[in-house]
């Protein structure tokens, strides 16, 4: 049984690829050539994220597909877009940092904290400086504590917050920690500014819209909003959602789905033997070297497939199987 740490995880994880891009040339989507893999798609603004994963489960035809990380109806940028086995690794994409681009209005205030509300309040006379809006950035970075809108997907006793915004009915929401690791004025056009903001999950923008109209005294509403990256996903690698749908009419999808275990990049990779992969396949625990860091680690087969996450229990000093994946028979 041997269990050794990959040094060259890019290789192992662009071999993966390969053979996934290979196996699924065809057009015909069998149970065991269904794609299985990341979309990084742009949505346009207009659609829920919802929209987009129907969307994309229409075209494809492929049950299993969900995104990491909602994005509002009026946003767009990067929605990834989890396909087949990817949406069991959807909950590491959302730990993930994101960064936006995003577009706030002085002045007016909407019960939503976006354009798409009612205006609530309004500052005819704004006098602030760009120094003053500096100032009130300053405040903002590092860890923060911002009270969720209403108008969220957040649920109080098991109803939705922006159903019973909709009904005209307000809770107490607790804050909740954030944090913003970079926020940056890249534009000044008085009354609106544009910022670059990367944050940590859970942060919502809308918020952060409000509250600095708050602290610079004249209320404020984001006015537009563009997410430019989710952990390693770009804004630059998307595709359109008209170009993903239009991937599987022509058979092109394999060449924009990115392979699932890239949103585990950050854990540490070991190659494992033939006997280890059977333990592993069984749900037996191994032993194995010392985790490094994390006490989660990937694990792929000698020829290079993506094969589980495991976790190190520190009591027994082995490592169980958390998730396997069958990518070996979605790809034969």
């Amino acid at each position: 049984m041997a269990m050794e740490r990959a040094e060259s995880i890019r290789e192992l994880c662009l071999a993966c690829q390969s053979e996934l891009s290979q196996a699924a040339s065809t057009e015909v989507r069998s149970p065991r050539s269904a794609p299985a893999g990341i979309l990084n798609v742009n949505k346009p603004p207009g659609l829920t994220s919802h929209d987009v994963v129907d969307r994309i489960r229409a075209a494809s035809g492929v049950r299993r597909v969900g995104h990491a990380g909602t994005l509002d109806p009026s946003a767009s940028g990067v929605l990834l877009v989890c396909m087949g086995q990817a949406t069991r690794v959807s909950e590491y994409l959302m730990e993930s940092e994101k960064s936006y681009d995003a577009w706030i209005q002085l002045g007016i205030t909407t019960d939503t904290g976006d354009a798409e509300g009612n205006v609530v309040r309004r500052v005819p006379d704004i006098d602030t400086t760009r120094e003053r809006v500096l100032e009130a950035l300053h405040l903002f970075r590092g860890p923060i504590e911002q009270v969720p809108p209403m108008h969220s997907a957040l649920k109080h006793q098991g109803v939705t917050l922006y159903r019973l915004a909709r009904r005209g009915i307000e809770v107490e929401r607790a804050p909740r920690t954030v944090e913003i690791h970079d926020l940056r004025l890249t534009e000044w056009t008085p009354p609106s500014f544009r910022v670059f903001i990367e944050c940590s999950k859970g942060t919502y923008i809308r918020a952060l819209a409000a509250d600095l109209g708050e602290a610079l005294g004249t209320g404020a509403h984001l006015e537009q909003l563009v997410r430019v990256a989710c952990g390693p996903y770009r804004m630059g690698d998307a595709v359109s959602l008209h170009e993903a749908e239009r991937s599987f009419s022509n058979g092109r999808w394999p060449q924009i789905l990115h392979p699932l275990d890239e949103a585990l990049l950050h854990l540490e990779a070991f190659v494992v033997d033939s006997e280890t992969e059977a333990k592993i396949r069984y749900g037996q625990q191994i032993e194995g070297p010392k985790p490094r860091d994390s006490l989660l680690c990937r694990t792929y087969t000698h020829s290079g497939v993506f094969l589980a996450i495991l976790q190190y229990d520190q009591g027994s000093k082995t490592w169980q199987p958390r998730k396997v994946f069958n990518l070996h028979e979605a790809t034969a």
